[in-house]
């Protein structure tokens, strides 16, 4: 083990003059090598990892906390923000009920069944009416538990409500404030640095444990939600990308892809990527009032991969179990599964357990509904990586096409 880390560091090292993304690929490559040639010391590997996204989860929540409670408290009262935050959401919400519909018109197109497997435990919410109350519920959260639990949502409004306090404070707790939110941010830069070191032990540990196997039986299905993620990516965001701005998108979106999906793909984890997004936000100039709100919120409601997901693995049951399927049904599916991805929590493969939600409109008992979500976890190397990356990369994407519809700054490289 401690030979695999000296190797891996020195060869990060030899490369470290061509870039985060050319080492994040190097990482990649090292780890797949690693856990084919060698799966026992590819899971020993896993645990570097494990810190790497540990260390995300662990300054994420104090940062969003810092860092909205700072952007308000110095907010200057002729800025935009407000509609800039507002619009932002409304993207999150357009964009994940089209992702809904891209899901649905290519579970038409390309009818998908499924092999089913026994059931998975797990507690399925039973209407979205809980899943929304239970959004509610984590708003309202004590702060102290939710910084120890990780609660963003809680995190976020008591943010916003320390910052609007903090508003007729003196300027220099103020300016306190800001110190305290610019040295988080530099921990954030120092963590992200180790991104190939931790993307090598999360990549030797999902080949060495997985392998490619056990998603053959299932090809088709990942292929299928792989290529609804792309269209949603390089399609619907491109399109609302192009119509805000008058710009060409991709510029813009292969930037966030590049910067925040690849880090996302490995990570699984909206939670574990909000400091990346935040870096990267920094980075695109995008103002701090903006991005240090609608930011966090991406990561527990802007869920178009989720959306993408819900939808496939149902209507995949509902082709496996023969059960007709008429339009106001389908679109009643795609309004569900853009509520339901809302209260997906940003954790790996947090989408799964919303599906028997779903399957409930068509009447498919809980049992088999289970087992459908199995299928998921079977595919969820594939699928969760590729939900994850588009989940947190469209956070960054909508954040800067509002910041640029509406005179803001924004640079993409």
């Amino acid at each position: 083990m401690l030979a695999v880390i000296i190797t891996l560091g020195v060869v990060m090292a030899l490369f470290d003059s061509k870039g985060l993304v050319f080492r994040i690929a190097m990482g990649v490559v090292l780890g797949a090598v690693l856990g084919v040639l060698a799966p026992d010391l590819g899971q020993q590997a896993g645990i570097l990892g494990e810190l790497f996204v540990g260390l995300l989860k662990a300054i994420a929540p104090m940062l969003v906390l810092v860092l909205v409670t700072s952007a308000l408290a110095n907010l200057e009262r002729s800025q935009t923000s407000r509609p800039a935050i507002s619009l932002t959401l409304l993207l999150y919400l357009l964009g994940t009920v089209g992702a809904a519909i891209v899901a649905l018109l290519l579970s038409v197109a390309f009818p998908q069944q499924l092999h089913l497997l026994s059931a998975v435990d797990g507690n399925p919410p039973g209407s979205v009416l809980v899943v929304l109350a239970d959004v509610l519920r984590r708003m309202v959260d004590n702060p102290i538990r939710a910084l120890i639990e990780a609660n963003f949502l809680a995190c976020l409004v008591w943010g916003v409500l320390f910052g609007l306090s903090f508003r007729s404070a003196p300027q220099s707790l103020r300016h306190g404030l800001s110190a305290v939110s610019a040295r988080l941010t530099e921990i954030v830069r120092w963590i992200i640095q180790l991104a190939p070191v931790g993307i090598f032990g999360l990549v030797s540990l999902t080949v060495a444990q997985v392998g490619v196997d056990a998603l053959m039986d299932y090809l088709n299905l990942a292929l299928l939600l792989v290529a609804a993620m792309l269209l949603v990516a390089f399609g619907v965001n491109a399109l609302i990308v192009a119509l805000l701005t008058r710009k060409n998108p991709y510029p813009l979106i292969l930037a966030c892809l590049r910067d925040s999906g690849i880090t996302a793909f490995f990570t699984r984890s909206s939670a574990a990527n909000i400091p990346v997004n935040l870096a990267l936000s920094e980075r695109l100039g995008l103002p701090s009032s903006l991005y240090s709100v609608t930011i966090p919120v991406g990561a527990t409601i802007n869920m178009a991969g989720a959306a993408i997901t819900i939808t496939v693995l149902t209507l995949a049951a509902v082709n496996t179990l023969g059960i007709e399927v008429g339009l106001v049904s389908s679109l009643l599916l795609c309004i569900v599964a853009a509520l339901a991805a809302c209260g997906a929590s940003g954790v790996p493969s947090g989408s799964l357990l919303l599906i028997p939600l779903a399957c409930g409109l068509f009447g498919i008992s809980a049992d088999v509904a289970m087992q459908v979500v199995a299928v998921g976890f079977v595919i969820s190397v594939v699928q969760d990586s590729a939900e994850t990356a588009l989940n947190s990369s469209t956070d960054v994407v909508f954040t800067a096409t509002v910041s640029e519809r509406l005179g803001l700054t924004c640079e993409v490289d």
